[in-house]
């Protein structure tokens, strides 16, 4: 593989929106992500600066993590927030000790299969880590059985916490990987 992983840099704001409304058009978005493609569309470039500032290199609270192409072309993205004990996380769940929580994860279609997401998450855990985070933990939708099985596969566990979507009756499954938990990198390189 000759892609690059690094966090985003604050002045690369038009590259992360231009991969998040990418990765709001995937087929499967809906299960994996809160925000709908019309609604990321429609906010202002302050926002995507802000955003993207508040997670670039040298940042504490959160840190999106990408895939660089040979070519330039972004092409995978992770992104680790940083939960506080004492908070309430965006579900309304208290947060009980500090941990790191993976969301925005997208790898475009065709690089999909080829491990560079255990790239990514290597990075991402490394980060994490790096931090004094306890654990990692990540929401799944009930029904998006690919991503479950990639991050049973690369050690995390259900936590037996579930998340309500509203009215629908559809919910969200947490998945937890505790630091002291953690052996070898998640892939070779």
């Amino acid at each position: 593989m000759s892609y690059v992983i690094r966090s985003v840099r604050a002045e690369e704001w038009a590259a992360a929106k231009e991969l998040r409304l990418d990765a709001l058009r995937d087929p499967v978005a809906h299960l994996a992500f809160l925000e709908t493609y019309e609604e990321a569309v429609a906010k202002p470039d302050s926002f995507w600066r802000e955003r993207t500032a508040g997670a670039a290199e040298g940042a504490d609270a959160r840190q999106q993590i990408i895939a660089e192409g040979p070519d330039g072309r972004w092409v995978a993205t992770v992104t680790v927030l940083v939960e506080e004990p004492g908070t309430t996380d965006w579900a309304g769940f208290a947060v009980e000790r500090k941990q790191g929580h993976l969301v925005g994860v997208f790898v475009r279609p065709e690089e999909r299969g080829s491990g560079l997401t255990e790239v990514l998450f290597d990075a991402a855990l490394e980060w994490a880590w790096g931090r004094g985070l306890e654990r990692v933990r990540l929401i799944v939708h009930e029904e998006n059985g690919r991503a479950q099985r990639f991050y049973r596969r690369v050690g995390f566990v259900p936590s037996g916490v579930t998340v309500p979507l509203g009215e629908s009756g559809e919910r969200e499954l947490e998945f937890v990987l505790e630091r002291d938990s953690v052996g070898a990198p998640l892939s070779d390189g």
